[in-house]
């Protein structure tokens, strides 16, 4: 049986899509293959709900692009990310609020690695970015203090979680289903199809994408190609302001990242609803869905990975400061009174936090880049963290095109 991307050439032949995750990835990746290549698809989700996990916990930015490495699957899809969702937001009626960033350098230190960050943000064709000195910055945060400042007037907040649930709504309107409630217990490939049992029921696909996020590498396994990376789960853990201290922060105030994390460290965010979110950290998890900050029943297979403990070799510092400052509450304060030092321990209240699904390789890497790989009829999508919610539908069009098309 011959193979090729596309559509099918076999007109007639309606292909049959499965995708595992009814997160906003998920559910754009299903909405393209259904839209762009008339394929029948079906959604599998293990909760009751859409969105319930790395689409829901989250700050809502929608990011512009700064960060990324210049040509990286993360750059472009990130770029091309933004334009399709505020447009698809506008078309909607979904809340998108372009509030602006400043990326804030505490220290002159700080300032040539400020510096590069605007040099790879314009490398990256992220719109306006402007570089400011104290004065400038105060001018956009006036309770915000530093030596300099690069200022992203078009980075915005939106409510993913409604995006969801209207890319669930675009699906059942163009002949798909997301099947809630199902769990996908086994997955294999025979005669041509993917047989797939979810829930009580039996399915078979023409091809099975996996959006599955936290839950990845179960779906891996079960197909027969675990990979070269794994999903080791972080802990992030906000904080909210309270009462008059909401006004503190106008849009966004972001410290200057570490190069060599992908995570971005303690920041300040408002918002659709005005709530303004401080954090998160990012501590190591034991459990894949531990939002409570606690569990240890995926212990054996996250620390059984061998780049997991390569990789806590390699950064053990850093991990005691992130703990340290998930269990002393001054020690998060004083991350964010760095940047608004009006903040007082009684401004902040615990808001629920999240886990990303961070995947890290055998040599205990983090890897930094979307990592999209086609094993058989099955597209894994194996590394899909942030800025995925920003770029999920341009990742479904990069996906849809790699999905090989069905030639009987």
């Amino acid at each position: 049986m011959a193979v090729c991307g596309g559509k099918s050439e076999n007109r007639g032949v309606t292909e049959k899509i499965g995708i595992v995750g009814a997160g906003i990835v998920g559910l754009a990746v299903a909405r393209e293959l259904a839209a762009s290549r008339g394929a029948e698809v079906t959604v599998l989700e293990k909760e009751e709900r859409v969105g319930a996990h790395q689409t829901g916990h989250n700050s809502g930015v929608v990011h512009a692009g700064i960060y990324y490495q210049p040509g990286s699957l993360k750059a472009r899809l990130c770029r091309e990310g933004v334009a399709l969702l505020k447009e698809y937001c506008a078309a909607h009626g979904l809340p998108y609020a372009e509030l602006g960033k400043l990326v804030v350098a505490a220290t002159r230190a700080e300032r040539p690695q400020l510096r590069a960050l605007a040099e790879r943000a314009r490398a990256n064709g992220v719109p306006g970015i402007a570089e400011l000195d104290a004065l400038g910055l105060r001018e956009i945060e006036p309770h915000a203090v530093g030596v300099a400042a690069v200022h992203s007037p078009h980075t915005a907040v939106c409510d993913f979680p409604a995006v969801a649930r209207r890319l669930a709504q675009d699906v059942a309107e163009l002949g798909g289903s997301v099947q809630l409630s199902h769990p996908v217990r086994a997955v294999r490939e025979r005669a041509g199809r993917v047989e797939v049992l979810a829930g009580e029921r039996r399915f078979a696909f023409d091809h099975l994408v996996v959006c599955a996020g936290l839950g990845t590498d179960a779906v891996a396994r079960m197909a027969g190609v675990p990979g070269e990376v794994r999903i080791v789960p972080f802990k992030g853990e906000f904080q909210a302001l309270q009462g008059a201290a909401k006004d503190l922060v106008r849009g966004l105030i972001y410290p200057v990242p570490d190069p060599r994390y992908p995570f971005l460290g303690v920041h300040l965010t408002r918002q659709i609803g005005g709530e303004v979110l401080v954090g998160p950290n990012a501590v190591l998890a034991l459990a894949y869905e531990a939002y409570d900050g606690r569990g240890l029943r995926d212990a054996g297979r996250i620390l059984g990975w061998p780049g997991t403990l390569r990789m806590a070799r390699a950064h053990w510092r850093t991990g005691i400061r992130e703990t340290y400052g998930s269990l002393v509450k001054s020690a998060f304060l004083k991350g964010a009174r760095r940047y608004v030092p009006e903040l007082t321990a009684a401004d902040l209240v615990p808001a629920p936090g999240g886990v990303r699904a961070q995947a890290v390789a055998r040599d205990g890497g983090l890897v930094d880049d979307f990592v999209v790989d086609v094993e058989g009829r099955v597209v894994l999508v194996r590394n899909a963290p942030s800025p995925a919610a920003t770029s999920s539908l341009a990742i479904a069009r990069h996906v849809a095109g790699i999905v090989p098309a069905l030639v009987r």
